[in-house]
């Protein structure tokens, strides 16, 4: 391979090597952001919930009302039963002072229940913002770490970018307009070796990142020519492995 194409190959490890720290460096704060939208979850989760402990206790106190307005309604039947003049206005009152009675001790029942979903709900409410609080130290262990992590790959990233610089600047321009390109298609890989293999008694060759057919005619331009030639299916950008190019 001549100087352009080699300059492309030194270029493509480089560009892993940077991917790979960019990744890292991603992960890295990932972490965080993670981290942050657990905190998050758990606030929504409160805030639901202290939300639904509201709504109960709007209930209840309606129903304190009813409980109320009966008791009130009891105590004028009760009297109505002293004076009441016959039999029949009596029975009369009594079966609406035992009706108003049922109806109260079911309310009273309700109230209770709602007594006890507000109290489990204030106790989960409190595990919950306990569960914030240890997230939160979680989050603040996390972000330190990350600071320190994130400082180091940045540090390993600049590193390698500095060598990338370097040799794009032995690039000319088109060969590394096209690098670039192709790298942002396929996440950095822009260059690819063309794989050999046997069928039957003459040599076939296959794109190394699709693995397409590629023609003799285009190995025998990596081999004779030091410009780029691009697999006609992805498009990356072709060499050839050394055994091939010293075969060539």
């Amino acid at each position: 391979m001549g100087p352009v194409l080699n300059g492309l190959v030194k270029l493509q490890s480089v560009e892993n090597r940077l991917r790979v720290g960019k990744a890292k460096l991603a992960r890295c704060r990932r972490n965080v952001v993670i981290q942050e939208n657990q905190v998050r979850s758990l606030q929504n989760a409160l805030e639901a919930k202290k939300e639904e402990i509201q709504l109960t206790k709007i209930q209840f106190d309606r129903l304190e009302l009813e409980l109320k307005s009966r008791d009130d309604a009891i105590a004028r039947l009760r009297a109505s039963l002293n004076t009441a003049k016959t039999n029949k206005e009596y029975a009369a009152v009594l079966t609406q002072l035992n009706t108003t009675k049922a109806d109260n001790s079911k309310t009273e029942t309700q109230s209770l229940e709602l007594l006890k979903d507000i109290e489990a709900d204030e106790d989960e409410c409190q595990e919950i913002q306990e569960q914030i609080e240890e997230q939160k130290q979680t989050l603040e262990q996390t972000r330190k770490e990350t600071e320190m992590m994130a400082g180091k790959y940045q540090a390993e990233i600049e590193q390698i970018q500095v060598e990338w610089d370097q040799i794009a600047q032995s690039i000319p321009n088109e060969p590394l307009d096209v690098f670039k390109r192709v790298a942002e298609t396929y996440d950095g890989q822009a260059v690819t070796t063309v794989d050999q293999h046997e069928e039957g008694k003459t040599a076939a060759y296959s794109c190394g990142g699709c693995f397409m057919g590629i023609t003799a005619e285009s190995v025998n331009m990596l081999m004779t020519k030091d410009e780029i030639i691009r697999c006609p299916n992805c498009t990356r950008i072709l060499v050839l492995d050394n055994l091939q190019a010293h075969s060539g």
